[in-house]
């Protein structure tokens, strides 16, 4: 896979981090432009000019003027003193993803690193040196100082990474992996950490992962919608052109068509009529509502806007991701070294605070469609608590719902946007920073919990379908209910449900359900996902 900087995009990236073996390559090209950054730098630093991270100090010592002479020094003492993250190591993915991302923004060639030190980090990345990297403490303003510290001193034989899934000392690990350390010289300790790279390679990990989960809710809420016996009326295409937003329009049009031939969803028609029939000269209550209740009749308003900010936060983290964010930059095609602030991550921040938002919303609609299954006052004739055989003796779904209600109470309280939380640091010199890694690190914590509550609305809705009759769903819908009857048993009797949950969950993150999409000739063109 070759690299050049400009188009790398979140499924490859997703793709690689998740690989031992990504053999990822730099693009020639780019390699040419990288050494002419670093030659300008060379010249410019022959010429006596001041330059930032060169021969002065850094952060709250700008002010003092560095001999280049200690130019090595500087470097490893940067990166020792910045390297002050704590907490659990991430997951190599992680690491994996951040480091790729490093490799796409410094073979732009505007980072003035020498390209055999570039190809030092793309050899630790093909050859699975993972440096350990706890996870607290980067302020996501200078970029992701810490974290990528860590790498970098990995790539100078310091700390300790993993080799092959074992710890120990990074040299060792360079060793063993056939890898020379780096012997930095000026600018070159600050190019590997001063930058986005590492909230935004957990990003493009964290955006991949819902793509795949949005598609699969969407598959989800046709499935609840026929097994709650819900109307297909409002997801007539035609309510939604009038409302003149793309992505509920393309939800309405999706589930509609999933859930073309399903004998279980309501034609308002038919509720029409009937109510007609029962018309009298005095009030008195109808046998059924005319209308769904929000939970089900909106879900295309709802779960429009969350795709729609699920595009807008993919083009954010493409954007970062092929993008030169450290200072200063040394660009050989301008002749310029400018001194810049491209390192701060308010971009990546306020895109995971969005991610946090549409996952929270989710799991707001699914608790609700888990409690009208649940309640028989408001399912359609389902019994109480999914609880067809022995009700009372048995206590059917009712524990789940336990579950479900806690974790989206946890979620809620979780969701505080991150990217206004700037407090200064560094003697006022970092006095705003953006928290990147921390909005991001929060939006996967609440994606892990997301999945549990969308796995019990899952669990129920095929529960549901079974009492209502398999036989009349949709053909698409019919599948989904195969898949997760594959792993998890019709309940007809009370058994711990932490597993059942737990195997649930794992379905929809592993995306097996949308399958379906690829079963059904059409849906696939017609889902239109960023």
């Amino acid at each position: 896979m070759h690299i050049n900087g400009y188009d790398l995009d979140t499924s490859i990236l997703a793709m690689l981090a998740r690989s031992t073996e990504p053999n990822i390559e730099l693009d020639p090209i780019q390699m040419e432009k990288v050494g002419r950054s670093r030659a300008m730098l060379e010249s410019a630093v022959a010429e006596g000019e001041v330059i930032y991270g060169v021969n002065t100090s850094m952060g709250g010592f700008v002010k003092w003027l560095i001999p280049i002479g200690k130019a090595n020094e500087l470097q490893i003492n940067l990166i020792s003193s910045v390297a002050s993250n704590v907490g659990p190591y991430f997951e190599d993915k992680v690491v994996r993803a951040a480091m790729i991302a490093r490799c796409n923004s410094l073979v732009r060639g505007h980072s003035a690193i020498q390209p055999k030190h570039l190809q030092t980090l793309v050899d630790m990345v093909n050859r699975n040196v993972i440096p350990c990297v706890p996870e607290k403490g980067s302020l996501g303003a200078s970029g992701d100082l810490g974290p990528l510290a860590a790498i970098a001193l990995v790539c100078t034989g310091r700390w300790r990474a993993r080799y092959h899934g074992e710890v120990m000392p990074a040299a060792e690990a360079l060793a063993k992996a056939g890898i020379e350390p780096m012997h930095l010289s000026y600018k070159e300790g600050l190019a590997l950490v001063n930058g986005t790279s590492f909230m935004t390679g957990l990003a493009s990990l964290l955006v991949d992962e819902i793509e795949t989960l949005l598609k699969s809710y969407y598959i989800l809420t046709a499935l609840s919608l026929e097994a709650l016996h819900g109307r297909i009326g409002p997801f007539d295409p035609a309510v939604h052109i009038a409302k003149n937003h793309t992505g509920q329009l393309d939800i309405a049009r999706f589930i509609t068509n999933l859930l073309k031939g399903s004998k279980m969803v309501v034609h308002d028609q038919i509720v029409e009529e009937a109510l007609r029939k029962s018309m009298g000269e005095q009030a008195h209550e109808g046998s059924a509502p005319i209308e769904d209740a929000y939970s089900l009749r909106c879900s295309p308003q709802i779960l429009g806007p969350i795709r729609d900010i699920m595009a807008f936060v993919k083009r954010i983290v493409e954007e970062e991701l092929n993008s030169s964010s450290d200072n200063p930059l040394a660009l050989p095609d301008d002749g310029k070294i400018l001194h810049n602030g491209n390192f701060h991550g308010q971009y990546i921040s306020m895109a995971m605070d969005n991610i946090s938002m549409c996952l929270t919303s989710l799991c707001n609609l699914s608790e609700r469609r888990i409690d009208r299954f649940l309640d028989a006052s408001n399912s359609n004739g389902l019994p109480p608590f999914l609880c067809r055989e022995n009700p009372g003796l048995r206590l059917g779904l009712m524990g789940g719902q336990f579950m479900a209600t806690s974790v989206t109470a946890e979620i809620r309280s979780m969701c505080v946007p991150v990217s206004i939380q700037t407090l200064t640091s560094t003697a006022d010199f970092q006095d705003h920073v953006s928290l990147g890694l921390v909005a991001a690190r929060r939006a996967r914590d609440i994606l892990h919990n997301a999945y549990f509550v969308l796995a019990f609305e899952l669990i129920c809705a095929c529960q549901a379908a079974d009492i209502r009759g398999v036989e009349r769903l949709s053909s698409p819908t019919a599948t989904v209910h195969k898949i997760v009857r594959h792993a998890i048993p019709y309940l007809d009797h009370d058994e711990p449900m932490t597993d059942l949950i737990e195997e649930a969950a794992h379905i929809l993150a592993s995306g097996r359900l949308t399958t379906v999409l690829e079963e059904s000739i059409g849906l696939l063109d017609e889902l239109f996902l960023p």
